[in-house]
């Protein structure tokens, strides 16, 4: 029995590949987070690179507290059961009026990972509207096979190497997850997914944290990862043993190594099947 979820979303989950809106946090707890998401932000210049956001939870205290929120877990585990590991964290900033986009792709594409049992909560730090460039789905592509991918290395593409799937998404047949700031989203590894620029005067911040099952491989060496919820009787990763402690200082040169390390592995793993 689903506990967070009604059984009616969890079957729209299994269907449609994609969930939302689904109530993640308070007004104070979205200022809490949002605040610890801007502070990073000025010290790494005002406009961080993608892998400058990577695994934060494992160096900043208020990623790893939004990574294992227990209303996020709480939607996850009906998900995904209740054993469930954060396995990687990015934070997906647009500037206003930025070119910024990403292309239509499947995550499960160049993940690595030997299974499905992947979701991903996307977590809206400010409202996410189509005019600020929200996600946006091919709803039911996850029952699909994984298709061709391209890799563009565009200049404006915040995916790492640029990927783009090889078949035509028409216009019409997207769906644009809209979220109010507190609200996520939960979206299947292997749906075709994609985001346009942001065309408006504001900020649009997401926090998207990918989950896995502790059966789940990956393919080459694995990232450290956190046991959020349950056992873990496989011991395929290292895993954390706590909520990070360091100085901010610290964090920050940790984390761009452990970006750099990450950004390694995705580049030479090979497409998962």
């Amino acid at each position: 029995m689903p506990t967070a979820l009604s059984r009616e979303q969890v079957e729209r989950y299994r269907r449609d590949g994609i969930l939302f809106p689904v109530p993640a946090l308070s007004a104070d707890e979205v200022a809490r987070f949002r605040a610890g998401y801007m502070d990073l932000e000025a010290r790494l210049g005002g406009k961080p690179s993608a892998q400058q956001l990577s695994q934060t939870h494992l160096h900043f205290r208020w990623a790893y507290d939004l990574a294992t929120y227990p209303a996020v877990l709480d939607a996850v585990e009906d998900v995904l059961g209740p054993d469930i590991m954060v396995w990687t964290v990015s934070i997906f900033p647009k500037q206003p009026r930025d070119a910024a986009y990403i292309s239509w792709h499947q995550d499960g594409t160049y993940w690595g990972l030997d299974t499905t049992q992947v979701t991903t909560a996307w977590i809206a730090l400010t409202d996410s509207t189509i005019e600020n460039g929200c996600m946006r789905v091919l709803a039911g592509s996850h029952k699909n096979r994984i298709f061709p991918h391209t890799e563009t290395y565009a200049p404006d593409n915040l995916l790492s190497r640029g990927q783009e799937v090889q078949v035509e998404v028409k216009d019409e047949d997207a769906t644009d997850v809209v979220l109010k700031a507190g609200e996520m989203s939960l979206h299947h590894v292997n749906i075709i997914h994609g985001s346009n620029p942001n065309r408006s005067s504001g900020k649009r911040v997401g926090f998207a944290i990918r989950f896995i099952t502790p059966q789940t491989k990956q393919i080459g060496a694995p990232q450290p990862a956190v046991l959020a919820r349950g056992h873990d009787e496989y011991h395929h990763f290292d895993l954390l043993t706590g909520p990070p402690t360091k100085s901010i200082e610290r964090a920050i040169a940790d984390q761009a190594e452990t970006a750099r390390r990450l950004l390694a592995a995705l580049t030479k793993t090979p497409a998962a099947r």
